[in-house]
């Protein structure tokens, strides 16, 4: 069994079904003692021709007493079992799916709720790992192991209580080599844990390198790595193979010992039992009625060992799971933080200094400017000088000081994360699409999916004419992370489900690099005459991008140097004037 903050309160939600099925095993297990007695009956019957039923009251053995006594009885516990089998497996193992999918269900809605920062902690297969192998192992863990547990104890104790009247002296020998087996399968159990932790680490760090090698296959092609990646990939599979041998020692090892001590019981019993029987304390058929409910216990006794070595399992996994469901949301409402039902896009910077969760320096330095509702904003600047981070603050990705940073004059941490977001659109740099229909991740981030608009958007971002020229046009499905298209088309998809959503903010973080500059040209007109009285900020490197906005922010080390139009920052700011003159001399020589 299993148990935990993140898990006990399944057994409550699950209480009735798990009660069922203990009372269902407890049938079957009641039934299944009455085979042993039909044995010594049968076997004292053939030799002695009378069978004591109990009581002290015995009865001839022949066919009818055969029929009524050991067939129709044997007949009965058949059919208990089989469907007492089958109804206790549908309420463990049904529970267990259960419990499987319900955290599956948590950790999916702690996983979206978590920052951006602990995505870049963690790794990707370390997630996958703890959705797949680590759930399966608390599901089967959850399930098999309440089974085993009950089984052992109604089984165990119902058995023993029939020895223990039989003849208690044999059954306590029988009962010391079990004791012994409990406590090694404890210390051994406790070792099988720590090597299961150990064989979950190892694949989830052959799980991450085989994701970013997949992802990354056109790069490790272009520079003719495979070998390297191979070898890699080679010691990583080693590791693997190494924890899990490791494992299965252990689990060997427990396996053994369970065994010898089984089969010392067993010595036990036909040596001290023999000794009865020829001292005529015991008959063969009482000897084999005995025999017959050890051997019942042995399945109980052989689960508890399972029981020890699942529950180490478990008990890593959970460990591991509950990690994910306990980490902190670093990013987070505040207890009076109010929805916001209308933006008009004003933004606002206070003499904000920011520094990433896990950064060495400031990414940004008491930076302060406004943008206007309507208002149409460069943020432009070297490498590194905090453009990505003055868009990621603005849609709450990070934490800010109070009264740093204002949406429409109100303090952003005070505002709800979801209602934020939900008047912003964005198109990242990295231009994420995913493995879905064209059409779908156009309308991704609005409420429909009318083909009409998402069209007009497509058409807006200069796309339409490429995506028609696929096969399927907009139904095109595209590869995992939008392979199947060109960087451009890509960029200019990101921005198409951006505009579908027409919200207040629109937030394009270098999106229009991977364009050439006729169709850069295009896609500005096409935000001018679509998003007027709308907020608009381009993060870009090309000056070409935002010298006819309303307003360009120039960012250097992460402060800000100037604010103002093109013609302004290259009037007043040299650094601005450098690079333009630098952009130009670069176009002036791609011309050549």
């Amino acid at each position: 069994m299993l148990f935990g903050k993140h898990i006990n309160k399944f057994y409550i939600k699950y209480g009735l079904w798990l009660l069922l099925g203990i009372a269902t095993l407890f049938a079957v297990d009641y039934f299944q003692l009455l085979i042993p007695e039909c044995y010594r009956m049968v076997i004292n019957g053939v030799k002695n021709g009378v069978v004591d039923v109990g009581g002290g009251v015995t009865e001839t053995f022949d066919l009818d007493f055969l029929f009524r006594r050991v067939c129709v009885p044997m007949f009965v516990v058949i059919v208990v079992m089989v469907f007492g089998r089958f109804l206790w497996r549908m309420c463990f193992f049904g529970s267990g799916s259960k419990v499987e999918r319900d955290l599956r269900r948590k950790m999916f809605d702690k996983a979206k709720d978590l920052s951006v920062s602990y995505y870049q902690r963690e790794k990707i297969g370390n997630l996958m790992s703890l959705f797949t192998n680590d759930l399966e192992t608390v599901q089967d863990c959850f399930g098999s192991g309440i089974l085993m547990a009950a089984d052992a104890i109604l089984l165990g104790t119902m058995s023993l209580y029939k020895m223990f009247v039989m003849d208690w002296v044999l059954t306590l020998f029988t009962l010391i080599p079990i004791g012994l087996m409990f406590a090694a399968g404890m210390v051994v159990g406790h070792y099988m844990e720590m090597k299961w932790d150990e064989r979950q680490k190892a694949f989830s760090d052959l799980s991450d390198f085989a994701q970013e090698s997949f992802s990354g296959i056109a790069v490790i092609k272009a520079f003719v790595k495979e070998f390297k990646e191979l070898l890699a990939f080679k010691r990583l599979n080693k590791n693997n193979e190494k924890a899990n041998v490791s494992y299965v020692k252990a689990s060997a090892l427990l396996n053994t010992l369970v065994s010898l001590f089984v089969e010392s019981v067993v010595c036990i019993i036909l040596g001290y039992g023999g000794y009865l029987v020829y001292q005529g304390k015991f008959d063969a058929g009482e000897l084999m009625e005995f025999i017959g409910y050890f051997n019942a216990i042995i399945w109980p006794v052989m689960s508890v060992t399972e029981l020890i070595e699942m529950s180490s399992r478990g008990r890593a996994s959970l460990k591991r799971v509950s990690e994910l469901l306990d980490a902190v949301q670093e990013v987070d409402d505040k207890p009076t933080a109010t929805d916001v039902t209308e933006v008009t896009g004003k933004i606002e910077f206070r003499h904000l200094t920011f520094r990433y969760p896990d950064g060495d320096y400031e990414a940004l330095s008491d930076v302060s400017f406004t943008i206007n509702p309507g208002e149409s904003v460069g943020i432009v600047g070297k490498t590194g000088s905090g453009k990505t981070t003055v868009a990621d603050l603005i849609l709450r990705c990070y934490n800010v000081p109070d009264g740093t940073l204002l949406i429409d004059d109100k303090d952003v941490n005070d505002i709800t994360i979801h209602s934020l977001r939900n008047f912003c659109a964005y198109v990242p740099q990295d231009n994420f699409l995913f493995s879905d229909t064209i059409a779908d991740n156009i309308s991704f981030a609005s409420d429909t999916d009318e083909r009409a608009l998402v069209e007009r958007s497509a058409a807006l971002a200069d796309v339409d004419d490429n995506i028609r020229e696929f096969a399927n046009g907009y139904d095109t499905v595209l590869g995992e992370r939008g392979v199947t298209v060109s960087g451009g088309q890509k960029q200019r998809i990101s921005i198409a489900r951006a505009l579908m959503k027409e919200a207040a903010i629109l937030i394009l973080d270098d999106s229009v690099s991977a364009v050439d500059t006729d169709t850069e040209r295009v896609i500005l007109d096409n935000l001018r005459q679509t998003r007027k009285g709308k907020t608009t900020l381009l993060v870009a490197h090309r000056v070409t991008t935002v010298q006819n906005l309303d307003k360009i922010v120039y960012l250097d080390g992460g402060k800000v140097l100037d604010v103002g139009t093109h013609e302004q920052l290259v009037a007043r700011c040299a650094e601005y004037r450098n690079m333009v003159e630098l952009q130009k001399l670069d176009e002036e020589e791609d011309n050549a």
